[in-house]
């Protein structure tokens, strides 16, 4: 088994993170009435909430591919737009058919894109630059205000030619990737082809947003995201390849010591990325070159839109060193179990996925439980992405009530405060269309037992400390896929004698928002421990199939494993 680093553990120090995006603020969420003028109020207000919260450094992306940002040293993605030009737009959306898009569809994007383009002329209007707005209400909240850049963007995948979102870059081919989707037999997919690194005028390009961020904007840190998306320079990359993205990114390191001489206190840069070290180096990022080098102050290791519960963060500091921090990111779906809403939620009037996946932000417990994970193998700090996601309405039935849990931000980035609190935990799951496979962990889940069969799932976990009056208990949910269960599934944690009391439930461990049970073609099957089991660090849940007879009607289909940290 795993063994934890604990002796790395820095709950004085870590920072708590939050990242925004650029356009998250301006889809009318946080606004009081969406459809009265926007103003900087709104972009003050949620800097409050967070300082409220706890969040000590807030990162801000500016881009997709364009600056969403009033930029004088690159064509703003408004750029040819005016107030109500529905077909401003039009190229962002394929052609229109009776299955999958049809023209209604297409109209009400468009209305929804005029309404929120409208909000960023709002303020282009009013002569505010609400990308300086968010660095003074940072400031003013005593949070860190850093800055963070989408490296290689492809939300104007669609059409590349003809998409508001792409540069002038993106739109000629020459300055395109192949498209080759690394572990998937060399496919090529268009939504992949994005630009290329290997040119100059694409890394120019890039340079001249960075420079105007860091010398002209108020802010301390710089991240360069590679995670959304991962792509660079042409896979495999030539070691002449490793050394020139090496040399550029110390190009922009030195505009961050600039800076930082400038205003006499640090300036951080560092990575955004996926948690598979090794395949970067496929496409033209050493990060270990960058940190023995001191190019980086930090990495944020993640899964896409998926969080990690599982990843070693102790080998990956190994391989970049003890200077450079890591910060663990807690993403916003803590897996892609499908599950059921809550009876009041499933009428006609719910019109999100009735059996989508759970939000992460919206429970308190896998947030702890996340966080706790990360922390017992010395994580520098928490990093939340995607956070607001939950109160979009795809995910969220009722915009009058916030389901994402901004007042359980507070202890997060604290192991010691964490402790004897119900926490959740679980484990990534596979087979989600939005995964960069190659590129992140792999996952523990699904899998099938034939007759016979163990199989061990390791997760980092705190250890649990004894509060008087209190009794903790550890549950272990087997989520099958169908109505499996017989008496012969047993399981054991930590080594100790398997369990065989099945209790057998449709319910969540704990509600996740809107979503409460299980969906109907599943089960679940509750184990108890005593939560004083847990270890600092790794974990082991070994699950048995003892069944007998016939093979194939003895088959066990686990799709998902939940583990609840909670009150007898």
């Amino acid at each position: 088994m795993r063994t934890a680093k604990g002796s790395i553990v820095k709950t004085n120090n870590n920072r708590l993170l939050f990242n925004g995006d650029c356009s998250f603020l301006f889809t009318g969420i946080y606004q009081e009435n969406s459809e009265e003028r926007f103003t900087r109020d709104t972009l003050h207000h949620f800097i409050d909430l967070l300082a409220s919260s706890g969040v000590d450094t807030y990162i801000q992306n500016p881009n997709a591919q364009k600056p969403w940002y009033p930029s004088r040293a690159l064509p703003p993605v408004w750029e040819g737009y005016t107030r109500g030009d529905r077909e401003f737009f039009r190229g962002n959306y394929p052609s229109t058919n009776d299955t999958f898009f049809t023209k209604e569809k297409l109209n009400n994007c468009l209305t929804e894109n005029v309404k929120f383009l409208n909000r960023y002329v709002d303020l282009l209007e009013d002569n505010v630059d609400w990308l300086k707005e968010i660095s003074q209400a940072c400031r003013r909240n005593q949070i860190s205000p850093w800055v963070s850049v989408r490296m290689n963007d492809a939300h104007g995948a669609v059409n590349w030619e003809k998409s508001y979102m792409n540069c002038d870059l993106q739109k000629d081919a020459r300055y395109r990737l192949s498209g080759r989707v690394l572990g998937l037999c060399d496919a090529v997919s268009p939504s992949q082809q994005l630009l290329n690194y290997e040119h100059r005028e694409v890394r120019n390009y890039y340079f001249a947003m960075m420079r105007e961020l860091v010398e002209e904007y108020d802010y301390e840190g710089l991240e360069l995201d590679w995670l959304r998306g991962p792509s660079c320079c042409e896979p495999p990359a030539a070691k002449s390849t490793l050394d020139m993205m090496t040399d550029w990114i110390s190009q922009i390191r030195e505009l961050t010591n600039r800076k930082a001489e400038k205003n006499g206190r640090p300036y951080m840069l560092g990575l955004r990325i996926p948690v598979r070290l090794d395949t970067m180096k496929t496409i033209g990022l050493d990060i270990a070159a960058l940190a023995q080098n001191g190019l980086i102050d930090y990495i944020a290791p993640s899964n896409f839109w998926q969080t990690t519960w599982d990843v070693p963060y102790e080998e990956l500091q190994a391989e970049v060193g003890d200077t450079v921090s890591i910060y663990g990111v807690i993403e916003n779906a803590p897996n892609w179990l499908s599950c059921d809403v809550a009876p009041e939620f499933s009428s006609a009037d719910f019109h999100i996925n009735p059996s989508s996946h759970r939000c992460l932000s919206a429970s308190a417990e896998l947030l702890r439980g996340n966080s706790a994970g990360k922390l017992a193998q010395g994580a520098d700090g928490i990093y939340m992405y995607n956070f607001f996601c939950t109160d979009e309405p795809l995910h969220n039935p009722n915009p009058e009530i916030k389901q994402a849990k901004y007042a359980s931000l507070s202890d997060l980035h604290n192991l010691n405060a964490l402790r004897s609190k119900p926490k959740h935990y679980t484990l990534s799951t596979g087979n989600d269309s939005r995964m960069h496979p190659f590129f992140e962990f792999a996952d523990q889940l699904p899998v099938t037992l034939e007759v016979g069969e163990q199989r061990a799932f390791t997760i980092s976990m705190c250890a649990e400390t004894v509060m008087p009056d209190t009794t903790l208990e550890l549950c272990v949910q087997i989520v099958l896929k169908g109505n499996q269960h017989t008496s012969q599934i047993s399981v054991s944690f930590n080594g100790c004698l398997p369990n065989c009391d099945a209790k057998i439930t449709n319910e969540l461990v704990f509600p996740t928002g809107v979503f409460t049970h299980h969906r109907k073609e599943n089960q679940a099957l509750n184990f108890y421990f005593s939560a004083q089991q847990i270890k600092e660090g790794w974990n082991e849940v070994r699950i048995f199939n003892t069944n007998v007879g016939d093979v194939k009607t003895a088959l066990v289909h686990i799709i998902s494993l939940e583990l609840a940290v909670k009150y007898k």
